[in-house]
């Protein structure tokens, strides 16, 4: 077998070097054998073997990026959706999969997992939005694959050390059904920090920032065979 090509979708939006040099060093501490591409191509989405769409700023915004390159939302619904490619959304490209944005508005998503994209409200006072900085991970015990998904079997969610990732988001991914939130962050208020189904996940925080916590999700991900 020759290297497995993982593509970060270069839509205009996102850190996306910092994204792929995460990735790439997983890639080169784990033995595998890889090789990462940034790309706006949608001809490159549809040899991906995984495919990785990160994202930061407004919903609508980065949909519009994302639309506007061409053939690129086809090309990942033909990839992701009928051919099931292992699909990794970081933050606004979490929120991407969602049906709707309603950030200055309402924008339509890629609606691979159905909910809205709606504001986060801490109910404290205290609580600044944006939710920035480093915060823990739950798994709620409805999730899927027996309470714990395969790319976050390495995250610590209790003890005296539970893993710490690092956020920046205003907004929240509200999901229609509760089998679709694999994990849960409190700020005030429990919200889904990590959503997914079948071969795709996405989480809120960005793990490119979240050191060895990060570290170890994002090789999680490289080894996952949905």
């Amino acid at each position: 077998m020759g290297k497995e090509l993982l593509i970060v979708i270069d839509y205009g939006s996102g850190n996306l070097r910092s994204a792929a040099k995460a990735f790439e060093h997983v890639a080169k501490a784990e033995g595998l054998d890889l090789l990462v591409r940034i790309s706006a191509r949608s001809e490159d989405v549809l040899k991906a073997d995984r495919i990785v769409l990160p994202g930061q700023g407004a919903f609508g915004d980065c949909m519009n990026g994302l639309s506007g390159l061409e053939g690129m939302t086809e090309a990942l619904n033909m990839r992701v959706i009928e051919q099931g490619a292992p699909f990794f959304g970081i933050c606004v490209g979490m929120q991407l999969m969602g049906s709707r944005g309603m950030e200055h508005g309402v924008h339509a998503g890629l609606n691979w997992i159905e909910g809205d994209v709606v504001p986060l409200e801490a109910r404290d006072p205290a609580l600044k939005i944006p939710h920035m900085g480093w915060n823990t991970l739950h798994v709620p015990k409805e999730s899927e694959q027996d309470n714990r998904h395969f790319v976050l079997r390495s995250v610590e969610t209790s003890g005296e050390s539970p893993d710490h990732f690092y956020f920046v988001h205003s907004f929240m991914f509200q999901c229609k059904y509760s089998h679709h939130v694999l994990g849960v962050t409190e700020y005030g208020r429990p919200f889904p920090s990590v959503v997914g189904r079948d071969n795709m996940i996405g989480i809120q925080f960005h793990p490119e920032k979240s050191q060895k916590a990060g570290l170890k999700l994002l090789g999680n991900f490289l080894r996952w065979k949905p």
